[in-house]
């Protein structure tokens, strides 16, 4: 934040106190999202993303606002706790976290939820869509943190511009290598290495891609006619999570 009378920038943020609870504990989304174009955004999703989940249950007492434990769903701190489980790392996928949903909410506010976090995916990315270098031989790949709120509201932590790799559990270590693996099969054209190529990262035009999906597409704004799409070229279609 930059105002009159500020000499410095500051960021402004908000303690969730009313998180959403999964037997009793507060957790986390990491997202993957792949932008192969920024001016039109172009965007896919990855569908084996994670939840991350506190080591204790969670409470909001003031004695316990110290208690990294219970508010925070870094695996680096989970992993200093007794409590730590190392064969799931305390995650689940999102696969998992979708049919948990549809079983105690709904499948349409299910649904809804997803169709709001494309849309923060959208919202952030518009945020920056003018000062990020448009070369077609660059791409990102952003690790989206979204916190849910107990009325499946979601509210983004951060976004991640180097996302980690690394892998903590053998479910950990499959969806790592096979998000790398598919980045690479959009980003990376068949005739990369010829001397005579002329093409970029953003040459994939295919709608899907092992695990990933397009969620957005500006250059389509005047096709919408589909019914799976809003006004911003956001895919609708969240049975993607399936």
């Amino acid at each position: 934040m930059k105002d009159q009378g500020f000499k410095e920038s500051y960021v402004i943020s908000k303690y969730l106190e009313n998180p959403l609870l999964i037997g009793g504990k507060k957790f986390d989304l990491r997202i993957y999202v792949l932008v192969t174009n920024y001016r039109p955004l172009r965007v896919y999703m990855y569908e084996l993303g994670f939840c991350r989940f506190c080591v204790e249950k969670y409470n909001n007492d003031f004695e316990n606002k110290d208690n990294m434990f219970i508010h925070l769903t870094n695996v680096a701190i989970a992993k200093q706790s007794s409590n730590y489980n190392d064969k799931h790392g305390g995650k689940w996928t999102l696969k998992n976290f979708t049919f948990y949903l549809e079983q105690t909410w709904g499948k349409a506010a299910s649904e809804r939820l997803w169709d709001d976090i494309n849309n923060i995916v959208y919202v952030s990315l518009k945020a920056t869509q003018a000062v990020v270098i448009n070369d077609k031989h660059c791409f990102e790949m952003y690790g989206f943190d979204v916190l849910i709120d107990d009325t499946l509201k979601p509210w983004l932590i951060e976004v991640n511009a180097s996302a980690s790799l690394t892998t903590t559990t053998e479910i950990d270590r499959q969806i790592k290598m096979n998000l790398i693996n598919d980045t690479f099969r959009i980003v990376i054209p068949p005739d990369w290495g010829e001397d005579s190529s002329k093409k970029g990262t953003n040459t994939f035009k295919e709608n899907s891609c092992g695990f990933y999906n397009l969620i957005i597409d500006e250059a389509n704004d005047n096709k919408m006619g589909d019914k799976n799409k809003d006004n911003k070229g956001i895919n609708k279609k969240t049975n993607l999570w399936k």
